[in-house]
């Protein structure tokens, strides 16, 4: 009984030990910025979209994927909103498999507007291969599915440093400060002018890491401006009627008394 009593005992100092330690790990705050879509009736940035699509498409795709959104995304109200003939451009960059043909073959047709963003990987063992064993997640749902959302995405791409002299990093892995237990198998994705922007923005490395995790807000919420826009005349309906439900009791009462 003793004995038994005394590993039940090493074993939750043993676990209270590793939390304490991870939590220590992972005790850096997130930088925080001054997102336009943050409040209630906040919207996104249309050029700064715009950017971060830019910023996806040449430094993230390569690897991450946007399974769940189509290219006809970029131009419906809300989002980039990239003109017709602007995403029907971005889509023909891309080659999809459709058929079969005449002859029952599959051919490769370019990327339309109806067709789901075009895949890096043909599937989860080539994107491990290709990526030192670990997989690259899909980034459509990415800012909704961390705990930090997009203040920990924005902090993770400006994370990157030299480990401590105490940290031992195998070959593959790199030290971020705002990485849970700080080792990801993930390069530093963003340096400066790695990215010449359109519009003639600077291309620092904050500014692509802002638009970019933008980009990956509208992604997980594209519908993010609507629902403001409801929930705010939801708000205004209330106060209305919450007024008018006071006087009307209030005038109610009044009877009321009065014949008292």
């Amino acid at each position: 009984m003793k004995k038994n009593l005394k590993l039940l005992l090493s074993l939750i100092l043993l676990i209270n030990f590793n939390s304490t330690k991870l939590n220590a790990e992972s005790s850096v705050e997130n930088l925080k910025v001054d997102w336009s879509f943050k409040s209630f009736i906040g919207k996104f940035d249309r050029a700064s979209l715009q950017r971060g699509y830019q910023v996806y498409n040449e430094v993230c795709a390569s690897c991450h994927s946007l399974k769940y959104l189509s290219y006809r995304n970029l131009a419906e109200k809300g989002g980039p909103e990239f003109s017709e003939e602007e995403a029907k451009a971005i889509a023909s960059n891309y080659e999809v498999e459709d058929g079969p043909d005449s002859t029952g073959e599959m051919f490769t047709r370019p990327a339309r507007l109806s067709d789901k963003f075009v895949l890096p990987y043909a599937n989860d063992q080539e994107a491990k291969s290709a990526n030192g064993g670990a997989y690259p997640p899909d980034m459509s749902v990415l800012v909704k599915a961390r705990k930090g959302g997009a203040n920990y995405i924005y902090s993770l791409l400006l994370g990157y440093e030299d480990p401590p002299s105490d940290v031992k990093l195998e070959d593959g892995v790199y030290y971020n400060k705002y990485m849970y237990g700080n080792k990801i198998k993930m390069s530093a994705p963003l340096s400066d002018d790695i990215v010449e922007y359109t519009d003639g923005t600077k291309a620092t490395t904050e500014q692509m890491a802002k638009d970019v995790v933008s980009f990956l807000m509208w992604t997980a919420e594209p519908h993010l401006e609507q629902r403001h826009k409801f929930g705010f005349r939801v708000i205004i309906y209330l106060i209305i009627l919450s007024v008018l439900v006071y006087f009307s009791m209030k005038k109610i009462w009044s009877r009321i008394e009065s014949k008292v």
